[in-house]
């Protein structure tokens, strides 16, 4: 019987030292100062984790201050290379990091122990299940407090300290509890170099009575440390690639198909070389737009089954082959497992295994390796795109507004196409925004370079406006264009505050439909309903005449466009937000038919005991 795929039956960096290695050789983090002996009172664990901090690539850390950490702060402050970002609430502390790992290739907060800790929480759960390595730092409690009976504040109220670790140990892929200085040192540098490796968030829990006192393991300069990199074994990735040539030369019309772990892969080249040499038809998954060049001559768009890129869908699952690299197929990205694929023709690329058909499968081959020495053995074979562009029938247009009509969103969206460029950076919050800007086409130098991102595996609303916060601030030269509902927005608020404070020049664009629209095509009822804000009112609140920020509210077409104008004439140098009033009914007919297939999905009765 046929085993099916997604059903019910079955960053590059700015910088090529920032925030992950080199692409050949051992991996040196690179130090900005030779070593060299620093007066003892400056020898001190908080000095030496401000200095890896800086080495690895974070110039800004997102904080907020609590009585644990403190003392931490101050040494991170006194680090000139280091930016302290001081957040409203620790989930967009944690929110910043992610957007800010995002475009760095690594991101760090800082928030004190249990009250901070468990906020953080959902925001590094987020960047783990992304594959993004935070560095989630706590101040912990004082050295003497441990091993003994007594019940500290910021606790559940019990004399057990334990609580936040055992909360992080599931969502971290390394946990440090600084609190001696004897094994300071190696624990800071493992639990660094952990979450460069893994890409992952890792935990690291400073004692508050540490980052101040000098200690002998940090009497010089942190020395550069080598991380030494992931290595294919070089016979198995020979017998992978032969079996995968012979797989895909005897197909007729194969295809590739991008996932969203080409970013940890590091492997968007070799996506690209691989797709030059073969010739198939490429399209990406929606967690993975930005990962490939959407000018490349034989884009087709996003595969996203019944709800993706038009025709797309049609020529992966009639193809006789495919090329998955770095999928995730959840009940979202398989919308609600409806794909129609199958097992026995798919070739699955992931960061470090080869699954080929039903078998064979082989370890220890990255995939960055894999599909360069692939791109040498495959034929070239466009017959899956020849057949696209046969049937490809060009996107018809929204009907126009007439003078003075209330606006819909797809012509909203219009307009943001046109302002997009290779100086953009867009991000898409969780709901319609996810349909609406996967339509968006990337200009060159704008796309695959990761410059458009969403939360697709978490799907946690609000955690666009912590990531917008994050991700501006990581790339200034690039003016993020951030699309948030309403009900997303009313989550995380509060740090539009910290991008004024910031400077930071961001467009946002605030849709006010009225509620949690995503959730009322999955299953309506009358808590997806909101209180309206008057979010304009709100933010001028916020700003109070402090900083750069205009706010304006739109209605029309015609009120849009003068609001965009503005946006990119006049007022380009400030933080524009800009609300946008739509019935409530107005979504993309993808939401639609997602809504409904999840739902499905979602309600389907228990198997028989």
């Amino acid at each position: 019987m046929a085993t099916s795929i997604g059903s019910l039956d079955s960053c590059k960096p700015t910088n090529n030292n920032v925030g992950c290695p080199p692409q050949n050789g051992t991996a040196s983090v690179h130090d900005s100062h030779p070593p060299s002996t620093i007066a003892s009172s400056d020898a001190t664990l908080g000095r030496h984790l401000a200095r890896r901090l800086v080495e690895i690539g974070v110039q800004d850390v997102f904080s907020v201050p609590g009585d644990f950490n403190l003392t931490l702060l101050d040494h991170l402050i006194a680090e000139p290379g280091l930016k302290n970002i001081g957040c409203c609430n620790e989930l967009n502390a944690g929110y910043a990091a992610d957007g800010y790992a995002r475009a760095r290739g690594v991101g760090a907060c800082v928030v004190t122990f249990t009250v901070g800790g468990l906020s953080v929480l959902n925001a590094i759960a987020g960047a783990y299940s992304e594959n993004l390595p935070v560095i989630c730092i706590v101040g912990g409690p004082n050295t003497n407090d441990y091993g003994t009976n007594r019940i500290l504040h910021h606790t559940i109220g019990l004399a057990d300290f334990s609580q936040e670790l055992r909360c992080f140990q599931t969502v971290t892929c390394f946990q440090a509890v600084v609190n001696n200085l004897e094994d300071a040192h190696e624990q800071i540098d493992t639990a660094i170099s952990t979450a460069l490796k893994e890409s992952k968030p890792v935990y690291i829990s400073i004692s508050c009575n540490l980052p101040g006192i000098p200690h002998s393991t940090f009497s010089r300069e942190p020395i550069k440390f080598a991380i030494s990199p992931r290595m294919t074994n070089k016979m198995g990735l020979e017998v992978a690639v032969e079996a995968a040539a012979a797989f895909l030369n005897k197909a007729v019309k194969p295809v590739m198909v991008g996932g969203p772990k080409l970013r940890v892969a590091k492997a968007h080249e070799a996506f690209v070389e691989f797709a030059n040499a073969s010739g198939y038809a490429v399209s990406v998954m929606p967690s993975a737009k930005g990962h490939f060049p959407e000018t490349h001559p034989h884009y087709m768009g996003t595969y996203w089954g019944a709800v993706g890129t038009a025709y797309c869908g049609e020529i992966v699952e009639s193809a006789d082959a495919y090329l998955f690299a770095g999928p995730i197929f959840n009940d979202y990205s398989s919308v609600g497992y409806s794909l129609l694929l199958k097992k026995e023709k798919a070739i699955i690329v992931q960061p470090d295994r080869v699954v080929i058909g039903n078998g064979p499968s082989f370890g220890c081959v990255l995939m960055k390796d894999f599909l360069q020495a692939l791109a040498k053995k495959v034929n070239k074979n466009t017959t899956a795109y020849e057949n696209y562009h046969r049937i490809f029938v060009p996107e018809g247009q929204p009907l126009k507004c007439q003078p003075n009509e209330p606006l819909r969103v797809n012509i909203m969206f219009q307009h943001i196409q046109k302002l997009l460029s290779a100086d953009s950076a867009v991000i898409a919050e969780t709901g319609d925004s996810w349909f609406n800007c996967l339509k968006l086409k990337l200009p060159e130098g704008c796309g695959w370079c990761c410059r458009y991102e969403f939360q697709m595996q978490y799907g946690s609303i609000g955690w666009s406006v912590g990531a917008t916060l994050g991700y501006a601030q990581s790339v200034p030269s690039k003016r993020v264009i951030a699309c948030i509902g309403d009900g997303s927005f009313q989550v995380t608020a509060q740090d539009v505050s910290t991008m004024i404070r910031c400077e930071q020049k961001s467009i946002i664009f605030l849709i006010n439909n009225g509620g949690y629209t995503i959730e009322v095509e999955i299953h309506d009822g009358p808590y997806n309903v909101i209180k309206n804000w008057n979010y304009t009112g709100l933010v001028d609140a916020i700003h109070n005449g402090e900083g750069n920020c205009w706010t304006t509210k739109v209605r029309t077409e015609e009120e849009l466009t003068e609001a965009i104008a503005t946006a990119t004439g006049e007022k380009k140098d400030c933080l524009c937000f800009i609300e946008v009033i739509v019935h409530k009914d107005d979504t993309s007919k993808e939401l639609l038919e997602w809504g409904s297939r999840v739902s499905s999905a979602n309600s389907r009765l228990p198997n028989p005991q």
